[in-house]
């Protein structure tokens, strides 16, 4: 595995792996096990949309005008730092628990919208997909590979959560998980916004 494909998907997997309102749905229709491969599937494409669209907007951008790369860095470490500090916030008052309840089964029409909106009418997506994925990608020769990397660890990750959550189900109806989990996801986001402001 080249350098440039493992920091892509180290980044991506650890930007993704925070708790929101898209893997929440995810782990909750996967615990359901309701329409989990097309769900999944959505959501990996539309990363590798926004990762392609950022690794290749951001490279020439960042060409033009040397100091958006700097600014956009430096955003991207403020709001990681905010995020790491609200999840940590949420741990300490008992986590992010939802209601997994069992309802009336969804159509995959209405899954899928859900999902797409979830994605797409998130701002969130555009700073960590686009934004921060496409600036650290400028860093390195082989962006292609940087980005291929990020893309992989979309599809890793909303497979291994979706189909995973049926195991998983017992273990996340306790609050005690989510607070264990949010306290992961305040490290990490923490720790990538170090490491950026450390560039």
């Amino acid at each position: 595995m080249s350098p440039s494909l493992f920091a892509g998907f180290a980044l991506g997997f650890s930007l993704i792996l925070a708790i929101g309102a898209q893997n929440a749905f995810v782990l909750r229709q996967g615990v359901r096990r309701e329409h989990v491969f097309p769900l999944c599937l959505t959501c990996a494409v539309s990363d590798a949309i926004l990762i392609a669209a950022g690794v290749a907007g951001f490279g020439a951008l960042a060409e033009a005008a040397p100091w958006f790369e700097t600014a956009m860095r430096y955003g991207g470490a403020i709001f990681l730092t905010w995020y790491g500090l609200r999840s940590l916030q949420s741990a300490w008052r008992g986590g992010a628990a939802m209601d997994v309840g069992k309802g009336q089964r969804a159509s995959l029409r209405s899954v899928l919208l859900t999902v797409l909106a979830f994605t797409w009418l998130n701002p969130h997506v555009y700073l960590d997909t686009v934004v921060l994925i496409g600036s650290i990608s400028a860093q390195y020769d082989d962006r292609m590979a940087f980005a291929v990397g990020a893309m992989l660890s979309s599809f890793v990750f909303f497979f291994s959560l979706g189909y995973g959550a049926g195991v998983l189900s017992p273990v996340f109806a306790r609050p005690r998980a989510w607070q264990v989990l949010d306290v992961v996801i305040g490290v990490v986001m923490l720790s990538i916004a170090l490491k950026l402001v450390a560039m």
